[in-house]
């Protein structure tokens, strides 16, 4: 159950979503703060050109991702010419040729040859003058583009005839026909020719691909894939290898059901070959969202062979990493609620760390789920998109060194925060370190008391890392309201080693409330946070914990739950991702439903005093709207102030703009009524 955030759904023909009817009353004071958050603009997908001379990225305008081009230090910076006249086509997944010249692209615009909306696969020129050239015409949802080596092929993710977005955080499909065989839709791995022609097919039609790479010599594919749907069965998928051509027949490498050892039932993402091509090495760990990735390192050599695992025992969380070397990698890991980039020794048994050339109070990549970074060939030079809570998104680029390298664009540089200042809080409970991340009131005064927002992230297996709020939903803004805002990492979070990520399993609600609780009481002995008017929200996980903690504790006198969960075993039945509740809680609810209504909200609700708005996606697959019904009715039922909104065409991830602002607007006045700050 990810976090929510803005992701770029990017090319799925026919996608319109009404505009929510029932806004609430507007604030002045919130209406200005949702206006500023309004303005930033989104970047996605910073990539270096192989020679480390150029740099691509993606950037938001008014709802329009475009491709950007520049030099590396930012300069010459122009979008291409693909613009239709109307301006209303959206461009996205990047990918430089080997040649270091050619970007490959997907886009709906008219000018370079798509047609009612459906996206064409492009190819421009980034030293000429001509417009991008159409190497194919697509009927469907597509991401993932990725040259193959030799630069005679581009693959890439791609679903045939989709409905929707490829995500089981997009809105579901309205149930219809037989459920879990009509209308299933599998995402495979696709291939065009560089010089352009017909999309093949290349891997298996009954497996869902997630993520593949491409061998060094261009001739194999690694991929992690299940049986459709594919929404609910990465969390048991395969990684295969085959050869990278239609019909080929896939080899089973890897399967975490059978396997011996730490990775037994976990997950596994982002295969990558070593540059003989020898081994594959993967991330592989408890995981509760496919795209959210964080683990230790493994690897199984590419004929087939044992799993080895790399990094037993570390205390940090990889959630990225490139080769660079015959014997080195690059990884992008959470340690502490930080960003780190640290090379690592890896031999026929081992990847061991070497110090960090930098780490910074800043998310890297598009965010928690998507700290990837781009190197150039020579591995000399880096890139990534970067926000924090001080600073704006922006793409970084420059010298891989012990530098963080610099911002080298402005697309947000009118931006200023109007929150407080932003503290790393740590502390110990129960023989673990816990970290959090502190926003004060953006007007503090230490001279008075404020009440304090808890804001649990989403997941579990996630991370709160500092990055630039945007419109949606989220507690940064509280600050700008004069809240403390306190957004925990407590036990199942990423950024101190797998054993802590695994530290909540079969006890959601309970160590890791106490791991929150410790920290609220670390904060209230520091700083002047008016214990009586301490509020919770979160989303998806955070969620869930919004709904359960008023179960177990009077202590929070406000609460907005986002896309919670009230009943595990109500749920289990209901929600279209069930395979992520196995390695959670050891056994279907079938077999073990102790274990669920241990931590279901609803099996305790009579405890429950505090006000509650709960907000849902009529259309959510990973936290179904009949849970939020349930809270809602036991706490109408028991007189306890509530008030459920539900969206319309909204799933996990809400995607239409005037939804993203009423939800957050709402959250805001809630606590405004009954946690007022100036109270």
């Amino acid at each position: 159950m990810s976090r929510v955030s803005l992701l770029p759904l990017a090319l799925l023909a026919g996608l319109t979503l009404p505009a929510f009817a029932g806004t609430a009353p507007v604030d002045p004071r919130i209406d200005q703060l949702l206006t500023e958050l309004g303005k930033v603009r989104g970047i996605h997908g910073a990539q270096l050109s192989p020679d480390g001379r150029q740099l691509a990225w993606v950037v938001d305008t008014d709802g329009q991702p475009a491709v950007m081009l520049a030099k590396t230090n930012g300069r010459d910076t122009h979008r291409l010419n693909t613009r239709d006249a109307a301006g209303s086509c959206r461009e996205s997944s990047i990918a430089w040729a080997p040649d270091s010249r050619h970007l490959a692209f997907f886009s709906t615009c008219a000018s370079v040859g798509a047609s009612k909306g459906h996206p064409a696969l492009v190819v421009a020129d980034s030293r000429g003058t001509t417009a991008p050239q159409k190497l194919a015409a697509l009927d469907g949802y597509a991401h993932a583009l990725n040259w193959s080596p030799d630069g005679h092929e581009l693959g890439f993710l791609y679903v045939e005839g989709a409905t929707r977005a490829a995500s089981a955080v997009a809105a579901a499909k309205p149930a219809a026909g037989e459920i879990g065989v009509d209308g299933l839709e599998v995402q495979r791995v696709a291939a065009v020719p560089a010089s352009g022609g017909a999309v093949q097919m290349l891997t298996p039609a009954p497996s869902y691909v997630y993520e593949f790479s491409w061998s060094p010599d261009s001739h194999q594919l690694a991929y992690v894939a299940a049986p459709a749907p594919g929404d609910n069965n990465w969390w048991i998928a395969k990684l295969y290898a085959q050869q990278a051509k239609a019909g080929a027949e896939p080899r089973a490498l890897v399967d975490t059901r059978t396997v011996e050892g730490p990775l037994h039932g976990l997950q596994m993402a982002l295969p990558r070959w070593s540059p003989d091509g020898s081994r594959i090495v993967f991330i592989g760990g408890l995981m509760s969202d496919q795209g959210a990735t964080g683990g230790d390192l493994y690897a199984v050599p590419s004929a087939g062979g044992a799993v080895t695992a790399l990094t037993p025992g570390i205390k940090v969380t990889p959630v990225w990493f490139g080769w660079t070397g015959a014997n080195r990698l690059l990884v992008a890991q959470i340690r502490n609620g930080r960003s780190e980039v640290a090379p690592y020794a890896i031999d026929a048994t081992h990847a061991t760390a070497q110090a960090p050339l930098f780490a910074l109070d800043a998310s890297i990549g598009d965010g928690t789920a998507a700290m990837g970074l781009s190197l150039s060939a020579d591995h000399s030079k880096i890139a990534f998109a970067q926000s924090s809570y001080a600073a704006a998104p922006e793409v970084h680029a420059g010298k891989l060194g012990r530098t963080p390298p610099p911002a080298v664009t402005a697309s947000n540089a009118a931006l200023k925060p109007s929150w407080g200042k932003a503290v790393s809080v740590e502390w110990d409970n129960e023989g673990r370190h816990v970290q959090g991340w502190l926003l004060y009131p953006a007007h503090y005064d230490a001279k008075q008391s404020y009440p304090m927002i808890v804001n649990v992230h989403g997941g579990p297996a996630s991370a709160v890392l500092p990055r630039w709020p945007s419109v949606g939903f989220g507690g940064v803004p509280f600050s700008a309201l004069d809240y403390f805002v306190f957004m925990p990492n407590p036990r199942g979070s990423y950024g101190q080693g797998e054993a802590y990520v695994q530290a909540n399993r079969k006890d959601f609600g309970y160590g890791d409330l106490r791991d929150i609780l410790a920290g609220v009481d670390t904060i209230e002995k520091k700083l002047p946070v008016d214990d009586k008017r301490l509020g919770l929200t979160g989303w998806s996980y955070g969620g869930f914990m919004s709904m359960f903690v008023p179960t177990q504790t009077q202590r929070f006198r406000a609460v907005v739950a986002g896309a919670g969960i009230s009943d595990w075993q109500s749920y289990y039945g209901e929600n279209l991702i069930d395979q992520w509740m196995i390695p959670y809680f050891g056994a279907s609810v079938y077999d073990d439903p102790a274990v669920y209504a241990k931590s279901s909200a609803i099996h305790f609700i009579k405890q429950v005093k505090t006000p509650m708005l709960i907000v849902v996606g009529d259309r959510d697959a990973e936290c179904p709207a009949p849970q939020s019904f349930e809270m809602w009715h036991a706490l109408r039922t028991l007189g306890v102030p509530t008030s459920l909104v539900v969206y319309p065409n909204e799933g996990h991830h809400f995607v239409d703009p005037a939804h993203q602002r009423d939800v957050l607007q709402r959250a805001l006045m809630w606590f405004e009524k009954y946690l007022p700050p100036g109270a």
